[in-house]
């Protein structure tokens, strides 16, 4: 019987032979099954995958959805990870792919995509406190598809070499392509202050 060792402050996990490999202050190796693995996987990076379903639809419903959609498929293909990035960056393939199927369905069925009308909607639900990040969330809805996909992993506070791997881009074109979408993202809600 294998023994199974506590988790630490885990924020990055790297799948291993059945073990998971958490980056933190200390790094363990850890036997544990495939549910417990799927647990802390899920716990480590649900509120990244969340925010970046949300900045793709502008809705907390149908953010829910992908989240929970995206973690169905790795739980599906935990078993096929090749270990050949961190599981995190896996699961933001993952999470990107299955929104972009989501959009494009949406597309297809002639329904409301990421409009106007829905960032209004989604404002009235909004509390008072909220209002600044509501505004930044309707300034990123206005950006490309591939600026909200890296301006979110930075607002996660994603390493930059797992952004560039995430969206296939060298680190060095990486960093001006954020400089870029800061510059964009400042216009935006800065025009967005004035109405």
């Amino acid at each position: 019987m294998r023994s199974q060792k506590r988790l630490l402050g885990s924020t990055r996990a790297i799948i291993c032979n059945n073990s998971i490999i958490l980056k933190s202050k200390f790094i363990k190796l850890i036997n544990l099954s495939k549910e417990a693995k799927f647990k802390e996987i899920f716990q480590a990076n649900s509120k990244k995958i969340y925010h970046l379903c949300y900045s793709y639809t502008g809705d907390d419903e149908t953010a829910n959805d992908l989240m929970q959609e995206t973690f169905m498929k790795v739980w599906q293909n935990l078993d096929k990870f090749r270990n050949q990035a961190l599981i995190s960056t896996w699961i933001y393939r993952i999470a990107v792919n299955t929104c972009l199927s989501y959009l494009r369905m949406e597309k297809r069925q002639a329904k409301d995509k990421l409009t106007e009308t829905i960032i209004e909607t989604k404002e009235e639900e909004i509390s008072d406190k909220n209002e600044q990040v509501a505004a930044l969330y309707k300034c990123i809805a206005r950006l490309e598809e591939n600026e909200r996909i890296i301006i979110t992993m930075v607002l996660d506070e994603l390493p930059y070499h797992e952004i560039a791997e995430i969206s296939g881009i060298s680190e060095g074109n990486l960093r001006v392509k954020i400089h870029r979408i800061k510059q964009k993202l400042t216009q935006l809600y800065n025009r967005n202050e004035r109405f």
